[in-house]
């Protein structure tokens, strides 16, 4: 039975143990927490947490650790969330203070959130593979090379840069973006490769140099599909300084898990009740192998979201991680959502 004495205790337990990566014993309770109980009560209670399956006992010491029921307890009933006025600011003004568009943006976003909690943190992108292409844009820089610009039905873009082995003349780049538009408007962006072999002939009887601008055409969608799945990780050094990944194998893991996109948006998708808790609309939280990813979903438009995550050991510190996730989706909703920042034209 949780009486609030062992809520107490328990909770003092998560606390130092996320502070020093250290199993907690009776002695430390006592004197650093001041608990106003024998260290008899403690030691029992401390039991009958391990009983209940909240704490776990190491093999190195008769100290306990919170366990990922533990820890899941904590995060659902337990947790108190830090709002910090200042640092809220502080952020808001870091992705305002330049003209930045969407993506990077967001990816900035991931660079603050990895130097505040030392950890590593990454970004889902918006899921491209359902979006139509609405136009497409390509702007000669020379006679060997040009930008083009794709953009979709929900107003999302991509640049890509193109070099060319060859001189083009711009009258073969506007015929072949003419033809690429009339022919692949409202096409979704994982097909749209595919429609592309269809029209190939009509390339090649109006345009001169159709080989070289399609395959150029072919090799930018194909990337712009698989953008889709693409995770951008900061941080990622960070995971040197836990100690739960000095175990080089673990780390290796962690490492392979993060070239691994689809792995995340199946993370991302968990329902497992045991290892995964919901909390709020937005934010998630996940455990599994001494590992937890706490994600925040952040919307650019009815039809568009996205994904913030920071990835840790399980010991890290919940009531500052879930504030500061919460706050940076926030400020990307305020500045970048419903079509507003350099995204998006």
């Amino acid at each position: 039975m949780l009486t609030p004495r062992r809520i107490e205790i328990f909770k003092a337990i998560v606390d130092e143990f996320v502070q020093t990566a250290e199993p907690v014993g009776s002695k430390t309770l006592m004197e650093k927490y001041q608990l106003p109980y024998s260290s008899a009560t403690i030691r029992n209670d401390m039991m009958v947490l391990e009983e209940m399956g909240l704490l776990e006992k190491t093999h190195t010491s008769s100290g306990r650790v919170p366990s990922t029921k533990g820890y899941k307890f904590y995060c659902e009933h337990l947790m108190e969330t830090r709002v910090d006025s200042q640092l809220e600011v502080a952020i808001r003004q870091q992705l305002s203070s330049k003209p930045l568009n969407m993506e990077e943006a967001i990816r900035q976003s991931c660079d603050i959130l990895s130097q505040m909690t030392n950890l590593t943190s990454g970004v889902l992108g918006p899921d491209a593979s359902r979006q139509r292409l609405e136009h497409i844009k390509l702007f000669p820089i020379s006679n060997r090379s040009a930008v083009a610009v794709f953009i979709t039905d929900l107003g999302h873009t991509e640049n890509r840069t193109f070099q060319f082995e060859d001189d083009l003349s711009v009258e073969d780049i506007q015929t072949c973006c003419q033809i690429l538009n009339d022919r692949l408007k409202g096409t979704l962006i994982k097909d749209v490769v595919e429609k592309m072999e269809s029209i190939k002939p009509l390339l090649a009887a109006h345009v001169k140099r159709h080989e070289m601008l399609f395959q150029a055409f072919v090799n930018a969608f194909v990337r712009f599909a698989s953008a889709s799945d693409n995770v951008y990780f900061s941080g990622r050094n960070n995971m040197l300084y836990q100690p739960e990944f000095a175990d080089i194998e673990k780390l290796k893991e962690l490492m392979t898990m993060m070239e691994n996109p689809s792995l995340w948006r199946r993370i991302s998708t968990s329902d497992n009740q045991e290892l995964a808790l919901q909390m709020g609309e937005n934010t998630q939280l996940v455990w599994g192998n001494d590992m937890a990813v706490v994600s925040s979903k952040f919307r650019i438009s009815p039809e568009e979201e996205g994904q913030l995550m920071v990835v840790g050991p399980s010991r890290m510190d919940y009531d500052k991680i879930v504030s500061l996730l919460e706050m940076v989706r926030q400020s990307i909703e305020s500045l970048y959502g419903n079509g507003k920042g350099g995204s998006h034209e």
